[in-house]
């Protein structure tokens, strides 16, 4: 598979984004931990984008966007909906370029990430029962206060910005037979997608949702826009209800595969890699190798990478993961 006309972004935007990013972040480790490749029957490595100084992936995006804002849309300031990783991204993004940002954010929303956000200067406006409550509340809130509205998926900025770590990834070793990334809204699925298909057409890149927010997995498989009636997971980043128009189509045309996840086999994930690595994950960022461990038969063999998108774990989930 190559990119098509309908692509929103080019590699040239990705290598556009790279350089905006570049001043500011520091490419992340590729490892291979020989306890958990044992564990998971393959040449299985992480990509640790917990290791960025927002603990998520996501920073990349929100740095690309925001310093290519015009002066206009940063004197005016920026809105956001989010569950976490997407507000710590503009927060801190907004941050270095001295923006105004408003986070919405669901309520009973991670505190530990509720808290980075404000600590990075933003606003915090928690509403709604869930990740599209709020959306829906931010959209309102648009309308009245005239912010730029950045969408945590429908943004080419936000995807081009994103799919560096993919491009990371080719360039720290061996192209991997099998790629596994996490899908929430999809930004960073739909980047790893592109890259894959611009640069290494032979990788398989698999998705790895939540069997209780499978919206996009639905959508993939179905061809065709589908939103679920709740998104009951515990692992929030993973929890939305309905898809993102730009990251399905880009899903539709170059995903391979997707893979759904029990919240125990999420919770088992977290515990497997405090265990074998010593790094904490939130539950999206421990998706891959819980989805690594679900198709340990036909990886056997196989060099896999696994984005480790996320070390942000609501600390109230700790006592669950440890029991195990």
């Amino acid at each position: 598979m190559g990119s098509t006309a309908d692509d929103p972004i080019s590699f040239d935007d990705v290598l556009a984004a790279r350089e905006r990013i570049a001043p500011y972040l520091s490419p992340t480790p590729l490892y291979r931990w020989p306890g958990l490749a044992r564990r998971l029957g393959c040449d299985f490595f992480l990509k640790h984008e917990n290791h960025l100084p927002t603990g998520a992936f996501k920073v990349r995006g929100g740095i690309n966007l925001v310093s290519a804002a015009s002066d206009d849309e940063r004197k005016r300031g920026f809105i956001a909906v989010s569950t976490g990783n997407h507000g710590q991204s503009l927060a801190y993004a907004c941050n270095l370029f001295n923006a105004p940002l408003t986070v919405i954010m669901p309520e009973g929303a991670n505190p530990g990430k509720v808290q980075a956000i404000r600590n990075w200067g933003a606003e915090v406006i928690e509403h709604g029962q869930d990740f599209d409550a709020a959306r829906e509340y931010c959209e309102q809130l648009v309308a009245e206060r005239g912010y730029r509205y950045v969408h945590s998926a429908n943004e080419p900025y936000l995807i081009a910005g994103v799919a560096t770590w993919a491009l990371e990834v080719l360039e720290q070793g061996p192209p991997p037979d099998v790629l596994l990334v996490p899908i929430g809204l999809g930004s960073s699925a739909s980047g790893a997608s592109l890259i894959a298909a611009w640069r290494s057409p032979n990788t398989k890149v698999i998705g790895v949702q939540a069997e209780n927010a499978a919206s996009v997995a639905l959508s993939w498989r179905q061809g065709k826009m589908i939103s679920t009636g709740s998104a009951n997971t515990w692992a929030e980043g993973l929890a939305t209800r309905v898809p993102a128009e730009m990251t399905f189509g880009i899903l539709r045309r170059h995903l391979h595969d997707v893979v759904l996840l029990s919240e125990d086999e999420l919770r088992q994930a977290c515990r497997l890699l405090l265990e074998e690595t010593h790094n904490l994950a939130e539950a999206a960022g421990a998706a891959t190798t819980a989805a690594a461990l679900k198709l340990r038969d036909q990886l056997q063999g196989k060099r896999v990478v696994g984005v480790f998108s996320g070390g942000n774990l609501d600390l109230r989930e700790l006592p669950k993961v440890l029991s195990a």
